[in-house]
């Protein structure tokens, strides 16, 4: 999968961007069908330890996935996000599979009467 990354207010060092592909590819187990991702990396300016936010799009066929979560460090920031959206890509199969059997069995009864 083609993750992009881009961090604000910062520069990422690389052992950054590897967890964080990393992380992301482990979401093809759960679902091969994800386009491409954005992962967003934020430093927010307030007195607060838990000032890094990782935001994370997926681009899927009939959607968008999105997570964003604030923690101390990006890398529980990121799989914190990462966890949310296999519990959203499980979701959204589980939807898409309805409608699949929904739609088989619609074409099965008109199929059955043409006959």
């Amino acid at each position: 999968m083609k993750i992009g990354v881009q961090s604000i207010h910062f520069n990422a060092d690389s052992k950054l961007l590897d967890f964080i592909q990393k992380k992301a590819n482990k979401l093809d187990q759960f679902f091969d069908q994800i386009i491409s991702g954005e992962v967003y990396l934020k430093l927010e300016n307030v007195d607060d330890e838990a000032n890094k936010i990782s935001e994370i799009k997926l681009i899927v066929p009939g959607g968008t996935l999105f997570a964003k979560e604030q923690c101390k460090s990006f890398e529980e920031a990121t799989d914190l996000a990462i966890e949310s959206l296999r519990k959203q890509i499980t979701k959204h199969k589980d939807k898409t599979r309805a409608k699949l059997s929904e739609h088989k069995a619609i074409l099965s009864e008109i199929e059955a009467t043409d006959y």
